[in-house]
Order: C-alpha cells, then sequence, then structure tokens
C-alpha cells in the first residue's frame, strides 16, 4: 500500500462486499480468525516472534502461509487478525508484508524500508533474494519471496495480498521477467527485514527423525551439528553429535534401522552419516546438489535417496554394488515447499507440484515412470506424508483440512478428510499401518488422527506444544512422537497403558 491510497482508485465497495464472505473462508483451526478494526498490533499470535523482534526466515514464511490458507481478502480498509499471526494487521499488500515480519504497526510502502536494508535497487537478474526479502515499487506495491523454483532460470515464488477483489496467494514471478504481479520489474527494489534471522540457504528448520523402532532421534543442534539421542538400559541417552554439519534449510533423515542419516550440507551436498562397528562414519558425499529449501526422502534401508536438485528437478541416488550412484532425475519438480514421501520399498515417492497437485512417480519394469496426480491440491507449506506401503497419502487441502489419499482396487481415490487443521507450519507424519497421522494445530498442540472400525477418527491432542518451525516423527507402530517444544528442547510423547502419556524431554537443544 502506498501512503497516497487514491492513486489506487480502490473501490469503497470492496472490503464491504468481502466482509459478508468471511464466515466462509475461515478456517476452524484458529479460535478467532476474522476482520477487524485497524490498529497497532497487539500480538504475534502462536507463530511468534515477539512483535518488532527478531524473525527467522522460516517464521516468515509460515506468517505468509497463515494468510493464504485463510484466503485473506485484500482490503486497504479493514485489518485481519488471527490466533497463529496475530495483529492486527491492514489486510493489503504492506499490510501483508508487516504481518508477515511480526511489525508492531502495519506500515506502507514508502515506510518498510525505514525497518530494512536495501539488498538491490536493481532486481533485473538480482539471485540474491532469500525467503522473507520484500519486493518493493515504494510507489505501488508490495510482494513477499517466497522461495526459488529454479534460481539458474530466475523463477520463484512469491506471497502477497494483490488488489481489490482479490485474496492473499502464491504465484510465480522471474528477476528475468519485465514485469512483477502488473508492475515494471524495474520499479522494485529488494528489500530485507533488519531483524530477520538469514542463512544464505534458506529458512532455518528444526528437523526430528525418528527410526521405526522408536530407539534413535536424529536433529540438529543449536551449533548445526547432525546429532541424535538414543535409547539404553530402557532410558534416553544423549544428545551426541553423529558427523557433520546440516545447512540451516536442511532436513535429516534417518533411515528404519537408525543406521544411516542424511543431510545437506553448506555447500549443498547431499550427505550421509553410517554406522560402522557400532560407531558412526562419516560425513560422506552421496551424489548431487540440493536447490536451496530441498527436502530429503530415503526408503526404509537407507538404501535410495531423493532430493530436488538446483535446476528444481526430483532426482535420487541409490546404492549399487556397495557404492553411491547418481543423481538421477525421477520425474517431475516438485513446487517450492514440497516435501517429499518415499514409502519403504522405495519404489512410490509423493511430491506436490508446480500447479499445487498431489503427485506420483512409480517404478515399473525397473524405470521410474510418472509423475502422475493421485488427487487433490495442497495448500501452501502443506505437509505431506506416506505409509509404508505407499497406498495412503496425507496432505492439508486448500481449504486448510487434514486430507488423504488412498488407493482401491488398483486405482488412486480421494482426497477425503481425516479430521483436524493443521498448522500453516506443520508437518505430517504416518505411521507403517496408515492407520495413525500426527500433526500440530493450530494452538501448536501436537494431535493425532487414527482409524477405529474403517472410519477416520479425532483430531486428539497426544500431548505437549510445538514450536515455529519444530519437526515432527513417528516410529513404525505410531505410538511414540518426537518434535522440538516451546523452549527448543527434544521432546517425545509415547503410548502406555493405551493411553498417551508426556511429553518428556529426549536429551538436547534443536537450533
Amino acid at each position: 500500500m502506498s501512503s497516497t491510497p487514491k492513486k489506487r482508485g480502490v473501490a469503497a465497495f470492496a472490503a464491504a462486499s468481502l466482509l459478508g464472505a468471511m464466515a466462509a473462508l475461515v478456517p476452524t483451526g484458529d479460535a478467532f480468525a476474522g476482520t477487524v478494526p485497524i490498529g497497532p498490533a497487539t500480538s504475534s499470535g502462536s507463530l511468534g516472534p515477539a512483535l518488532g523482534g527478531p524473525i527467522t526466515q522460516e517464521q516468515i514464511i509460515a506468517r505468509a502461509h497463515d494468510w493464504i490458507n485463510n484466503a485473506v481478502p485484500y482490503s486497504m480498509f479493514d485489518a485481519w487478525k488471527d490466533n497463529t499471526v496475530g495483529g492486527p494487521y491492514r489486510a493489503d499488500c504492506s499490510g501483508f508484508i508487516s504481518m508477515a515480519w511480526g511489525l508492531k504497526n502495519s506500515l506502507v510502502t514508502q515506510t518498510l524500508p525505514d525497518v530494512s536494508t536495501v539488498t538491490a535497487t536493481n532486481v533485473i537478474g538480482y539471485t540474491g533474494l532469500q525467503p522473507g526479502d520484500a519486493l518493493d515499487f515504494t510507489d505501488e506495491h508490495v510482494v513477499l519471496f517466497d522461495s526459488w523454483i529454479d534460481k539458474s532460470a530466475g523463477t520463484f515464488y512469491y506471497d502477497a495480498e494483490h488488489r481489490p477483489g482479490t485474496v492473499a496467494d502464491q504465484r510465480r514471478g522471474s528477476v528475468y521477467a519485465s514485469t512483477l504481479d502488473g508492475h515494471a520489474l524495474t520499479t522494485y527494489e529488494a528489500l530485507r527485514y533488519k531483524n530477520v534471522v538469514a542463512t544464505s540457504a534458506g529458512a532455518v528448520k528444526s528437523p526430528v527423525s525418528m527410526d521405526a523402532g522408536a530407539t534413535h532421534v536424529a536433529f540438529v543442534d543449536g551449533n548445526g551439528n547432525v546429532a541424535n539421542d538414543w535409547v539404553s538400559n530402557g532410558a534416553w541417552q544423549g544428545p551426541s553429535g553423529i558427523g557433520g554439519k546440516a545447512r540451516a534449510d536442511s532436513p535429516v533423515v534417518l533411515n528404519a534401522n537408525a543406521d544411516h542419516a542424511f543431510f545437506i550440507d553448506a555447500d549443498g551436498n547431499v550427505m550421509n552419516d553410517w554406522v560402522s562397528n557400532g560407531a558412526w562414519q562419516g560425513p560422506s558425499p552421496i551424489g548431487g546438489k540440493a536447490r536451496p529449501g530441498s527436502p530429503i526422502a530415503t526408503n526404509a534401508a537407507g538404501t535410495m535417496v531423493a532430493f530436488v536438485d538446483t535446476s528444481g528437478n526430483l532426482v535420487n541416488d541409490w546404492v549399487s554394488n556397495g557404492a553411491w550412484q547418481g543423481p538421477s532425475g525421477m520425474g517431475g519438480q516438485p513446487r517450492g515447499d514440497s516435501p517429499l514421501a518415499f514409502n519403504a520399498a522405495g519404489d512410490h515417492i509423493f511430491f506436490i507440484d508446480g500447479n499445487g497437485s498431489v503427485a506420483n512417480d512409480w517404478v515399473s519394469n525397473g524405470a521410474w515412470q510418472g509423475p502422475s496426480g493421485v488427487g487433490g491440491k495442497a495448500r501452501a507449506g502443506s505437509g505431506l506424508a506416506t505409509d509404508a506401503s505407499g497406498t495412503h497419502v496425507a496432505f492439508v487441502d486448500t481449504s486448510g483440512n487434514l486430507s488423504n489419499d488412498w488407493v482401491s482396487n488398483g486405482a488412486w481415490q480421494g482426497p477425503s478428510g481425516m479430521g483436524g487443521q493443521p498448522r500453516g507450519d506443520s508437518p505430517l507424519a504416518f505411521n507403517a499401518a496408515g492407520d495413525h497421522i500426527f500433526f500440530i494445530d493450530g494452538d501448536g498442540s501436537v494431535a493425532n488422527d487414527w482409524v477405529s472400525n474403517g472410519a477416520w477418527q479425532g483430531p486428539s491432542g497426544v500431548g505437549g506444544k510445538a514450536r515455529a518451525g519444530s519437526g515432527l516423527a513417528t516410529d513404525a507402530s505410531g505410538t511414540h512422537v518426537a518434535f522440538v517444544d516451546t523452549n527448543g528442547s527434544l521432546a517425545n510423547d509415547w503410548v502406555s497403558n493405551g493411553a498417551w502419556q508426556g511429553p518428556s524431554g529426549l536429551g538436547g537443544t534443536s537450533r
């Protein structure tokens, strides 16, 4: 928003006409979500940060996705507030940036530079953009840089409130295009919020991975070291380093037996730690470089690893004759925020494509086929999970509902709701049988849906609250769940005597 809104020719009826539609747009995950009078922000919500305080790139993107998930209508005359991002924040382009950055007030396009550093006065061909940066045309408009699609080609996703009659959404842009969101690209400058906790690789993540037997949990500690907790004599031990440092946006993924751990290093290399003679070895590269924000997935044996390369292609490395081979393309280009989900055998992999569709590559006659849609579209920031057989896939739909697709009579069915609305940054975790799924709800609570009498039940809390950016993992039986609590500590819930216990600390603090 400019400080001279009359230049936009905003129709006065826009806010009033959209207010009547709000009840249908607001998901049920927040105790309060809706339009309120404009004023200074009184809360930054469950995603934080403290108003005007330091904020991670992960938090900025998660906050932006909250308005996208709520389909917040554009308005220069009304504000939006909900329990996830707080507020109130004016529901126009610069109010959107103010909300995503967690500012104390809704600034305008001319005043956003007051709280920012200009990283580029001309964004034509500029590839130094990082998640959470703003592209600001100070006379007229501003959008939020979300993630690179293909950095070498200059293509990216951006999030924004656009104009009257539209809602917050995610679109595609290019630093080599002539325009961005209806304005000449030459009019935009790149801004980086002064209080952002920035990294060159992307938004900071707090990954958590659990093995099938619930005896090991891998994570990244406060110094960036790949670490793990483990069970000995019936009690959790650790933490202890297992080898190497993970890039700020890197996941960490254990295989089923917890004798391989995969991550992305600071140079973008896909790395492996492994157990030999009872001790962790490595790290060692297995082949290929991952784009910023790339997920990682492995099969149960830890002999196949999938990721997204720097050109945006879904690729994998694999073990043959005792050595890592690859990378090689599997098929398709995942959306910039897409997770990956491998089944146990490593012959089915799931992702979210550039159109938001849930898609699948699969092995037939020894070669990867696809991609092909399995059913439904996923909201921005959606988690993704599959069971051991690869016949159930869970995601968050564009209305914010936890949904799944499933195989019946040899064909994909769905999507259908499972129960509940995950928080904007929530991962999803399926057990091996696909009859328990875990997520983080809008209040930050770790929650569970489960199958009883052939139908999904829930959601119900299992214990504890997860901080923004927390990973989430379960074991094969779905009787243990690990996450990062609001103090940054590794924690878990577990089933005893038929009921959930916890949370309790496992050992160590996550970055």
